[in-house]
């Protein structure tokens, strides 16, 4: 299928790695132009080379998405480089384990600016080019902010609210038509996923735990499948989809538990 983005600059945040590089991946596919916002150059840089490789068009902004000012510096580089934007994803994040019990205040406050503040200010500052071009954005959610996970309060607690905006900008933004919505992850096997599970006792038996979890196949999600779901949500094949909490998770959310 045509997603009609051709040339479509979005931005991309966290698009180096995992899940972002994946939509990046989908995107040069479809002859969009994904812009890697991230803050390892390096990281960047790569990814790029791999983009171009296959055929693609891509650029990257360095920036380090938990200072304010960044974002702004991001988009108007952007906007400098292209004279549009057609799209945003919000993705940049981590499940950084700051909890209840042995957390601070500091650590709370800065886990939201790197998971949940930016995607309000990377929003903020690109909505002009995205009212002028109707465009679209899309948050990456996680389940987190619905079933919980222990361990992890001011992740959750971002994620509900990411939640929260997708509705609230969906809603302020209907009369420019600019679309907004959410992909909520589960389980996705990352690289970021892969050294985590390493960490744990018999990991291949953790591994195998999580996946019989899982409804649909009993295994994880893959990043092309979320991005699948994000750029089909971005383009104009979507065009009259706003305001949703989309889950891409094998029904890991959903389904009935005695179905494991």
């Amino acid at each position: 299928m045509n997603l009609n983005l051709q040339d479509k600059v979005i931005i991309v945040t966290g698009g180096a790695k995992g899940i972002g590089e994946g939509i990046c991946q989908v995107l040069a596919a479809e002859r969009a132009i994904p812009v890697i916002v991230g803050r390892n150059e390096e990281d960047n840089l790569a990814t790029i080379h791999r983009l171009e490789a296959g055929g693609g068009k891509a650029y990257a902004v360095t920036a380090e998405l938990s200072k304010p000012e960044a974002c702004a510096n991001a988009v108007a580089d952007v906007a400098a480089q292209f004279g549009r934007i057609d799209g945003l994803v919000n993705n940049a994040g981590v499940n950084d384990g700051v909890n209840l019990e042995h957390g601070s205040y500091e650590g709370f406050v800065a886990s939201l600016h790197k998971n949940l503040v930016h995607y309000y200010l990377m929003a903020h500052y690109a909505l002009p080019y995205l009212k002028k071009d109707k465009g679209a954005i899309v948050n990456i959610g996680s389940k987190t902010a619905e079933t919980g996970q222990g361990g992890t309060s001011a992740y959750a607690a971002a994620n509900g609210g990411r939640n929260a905006l997708t509705r609230e900008w969906a809603v302020e933004l209907l009369p420019y038509s600019v679309r907004v919505n959410a992909v909520i992850v589960a389980e996705c096997f990352t690289p970021m996923y892969a050294d985590w599970i390493k960490t744990l006792p018999n990991p291949e038996n953790k591994l195998a735990q999580i996946n019989a979890k899982i409804p649909l196949e009993n295994r994880m999600t893959t990043a092309e499948e979320i991005a699948n779901m994000v750029v089909f949500l971005l383009s104009s094949r979507s065009s009259h989809t706003t305001g949703q909490l989309i889950h891409v998770d094998g029904g890991y959310v959903h389904l009935d538990r005695a179905l494991e």
